[in-house]
């Protein structure tokens, strides 16, 4: 049985203009790709950053496992063009680590010739590898990643769900991120969470990919990506999650 590192009971939160989330429950597990999806305002980044410790909930609980080690990745990230700042530097802003730590990270996103690159002259996707490797330092049971293709190409896309995999593996950590590319998520996750405020659906990506919010929710886009995701595999799931050959 994995390890259980994160358990969320009833999480609800509000702001302005009403509730957020409303009684969210989930479990994190080592080793395990979990994927939040969800309509723009459906709550994803709340969720993450209550998850990650930068908001609290205004009701239910989290349980953390003791000394659990988060890596995170925001949804934006603002560069101030007018300072000086190379990719090692920026690796080292938040924790003292090692030159050897800063190549092991950027060996791992493939982008140690950036090393010494000033972080203003870096592509959208150059500056998405090396934040996913500055997740990677110290260690982390957990890596939180807030839409982390966002803005990068379609190959690059692919190529960063790659990374993450190899993350998972290697590193033998959880992942939990929001994601909008539901034919990518269903192959790339262990478990889905299909949040509109609540908890929609979640489980399994064949079993959410069946259910009937998530076709309500996705319509066509729902659709494909249930028709690349069961094209790749010879068994599929009921709404319940059970297996049929």
């Amino acid at each position: 049985m994995a390890e259980l590192l994160l358990k969320a009971s009833d999480i609800s939160y509000a702001g302005n203009s009403g509730n957020i989330l409303d009684s969210v429950s989930f479990e994190l597990y080592r080793g395990q790709i979990t994927t939040i999806i969800g309509p723009n305002g459906a709550g994803k980044s709340t969720l993450t950053n209550i998850v990650n410790g930068l908001l609290q909930p205004q009701s239910g609980t989290i349980e953390r496992m003791s000394h659990l080690r988060i890596g995170y990745l925001p949804q934006k990230v603002y560069v101030n063009t007018l300072m000086p700042l190379c990719v090692e530097r920026l690796l080292q802003l938040t924790r003292r680590v090692s030159e050897t730590e800063v190549d092991l990270a950027l060996a791992q996103t493939e982008v140690t010739y950036l090393k010494h690159r000033q972080v203003q002259s870096l592509s959208e996707g150059e500056l998405k590898r090396v934040l996913l490797a500055r997740t990677t330092l110290g260690n982390p049971d957990l890596i939180v990643l807030d839409e982390p293709t966002a803005g990068v190409d379609v190959t690059g896309e692919v190529k960063m769900y790659e990374l993450i995999g190899e993350f998972r593996s290697r590193l033998q950590c959880a992942v939990l991120m929001v994601s909008h590319d539901l034919h990518l998520v269903m192959s790339k996750t262990d478990q889905v969470l299909c949040l509109n405020r609540h908890l929609c659906c979640s489980g399994l990506p064949e079993s959410v990919s069946q259910h009937p919010e998530y076709l309500a929710l996705f319509g066509d886009q729902a659709a494909a990506s249930l028709a690349i995701y069961t094209h790749q595999h010879d068994h599929v799931h009921d709404v319940a999650g059970h297996h049929h050959d």
